[in-house]
């Protein structure tokens, strides 16, 4: 298995519905992509304080790394990410990604 991490650094003046309507089509793709086993995600809520300005963040897990890549090209991918971009404080230097297998 394949677990993806990914933390966002929203901007300030986004609202919870763009936020909310993108947790949704991000978990929305369950449905679409073939091997995508489970999605959660959600804000920065732990006490520590060590989230570096990242607002948000989400985990999914794939089946397999060919599960994983055919995710990476997926149309319905694609369309999400357009709509994250204009979310960001500062493009893609407001996402980690970071994958690791079980």
């Amino acid at each position: 298995m394949i677990h993806h991490l990914v933390v966002l650094q929203l901007k300030k003046s986004t609202k919870p519905a763009q936020i909310a309507g993108t947790f949704a089509a991000l978990a929305g793709l369950r449905e679409k992509v073939p091997g995508l086993l489970s999605f959660a995600g959600g804000a920065y809520s732990s006490p520590e304080g060590l989230n570096q300005g990242f607002t948000h963040g989400f985990t999914m897990t794939f089946r397999d790394r060919v599960a994983r890549d055919g995710y990476l090209t997926h149309p319905e991918h694609e369309q999400v990410k357009a709509r994250i971009l204009p979310l960001l404080q500062k493009g893609l230097k407001s996402v980690v990604a970071f994958d690791f297998e079980v």
